[in-house]
């Protein structure tokens, strides 16, 4: 199993998944940070391809890939069958498929900014869990938070490169008929980022989790990791 973070987050935002995990997954699991967060470097250029490709699992595991937002789109990507990786399943949660332009030039805009320092952790907690959109999910003094954050001779900034707001948006269509994986695309109830229509457009087998948002996996990690069963 390998379970990607979206745009801002880190590997430590599926700490909840672990206990769940060792009950229900018969496998292994990882949960990397992609570049630009957490603890992997940067990339000069972001693309979700270069995403993919910083995805480093053992050539001969069979894997299925649970991605949130931009990690359901890497997902995609690595069942393109142009990495080293046998994907058996694609589950992307909670994936924004409609972009409008003024969206992606603020996206843009963000990623040209230098980064924010801060005078002190709190400051900086605050905004890692708005930029990550987790404000709400876990409180300022969680690990995962910790993860997200860099200290630097007393001031504090995102771990998180401003640089990967510029990945874009994704071609969904591109995308799925690329994958040689059956994929899944799932949704809380309540997402904002996307809608049932958008998502049962798109041709795949959709999946709402009910009374949820966009950070399905996070809010109720019991009733999220049902996504996986179809696959045990």
């Amino acid at each position: 199993m390998v379970l990607l973070h979206g745009l801002g987050a880190t590997g430590d935002v599926w700490g909840g998944w672990w206990p769940l995990l060792a009950r229900r997954w018969p496998g292994g699991w990882v949960a990397p940070d992609l570049p630009g967060h957490g603890g992997s470097p940067p990339l000069a250029a972001y693309t979700f391809d270069d995403f993919a490709a910083a995805v480093v699992v053992p050539p001969s595991a069979r894997v299925v890939v649970l991605g949130h937002s931009l990690g359901g789109v890497v997902g995609l990507a690595l069942a393109s069958g142009r990495f080293p990786v046998t994907v058996q399943a694609v589950i992307g949660l909670g994936i924004k498929v409609v972009w409008a332009d003024e969206e992606l030039a603020r996206a843009q805009a963000v990623a040209h900014r230098p980064p924010a320092w801060f005078a002190s952790r709190d400051e900086a907690a605050a905004r890692y869990l708005r930029v990550s959109g987790l404000a709400g999910f876990l409180p300022p003094g969680d690990p995962a938070v910790d993860s997200g954050l860099r200290e630097q001779e007393g001031r504090w900034r995102l771990a998180m490169d401003p640089g990967a707001f510029a990945v874009g948006a994704p071609d969904m269509a591109q995308l799925l008929a690329r994958s040689q994986a059956p994929v899944t695309l799932a949704r809380g109830e309540s997402d904002p980022m996307n809608t049932a229509e958008q998502l049962a457009g798109l041709g795949v087998p959709t999946v709402t989790l009910p009374g949820l948002g966009h950070n399905a996996h996070v809010e109720s990690p019991e009733l999220s990791i049902a996504l996986l069963d179809p696959h045990r």
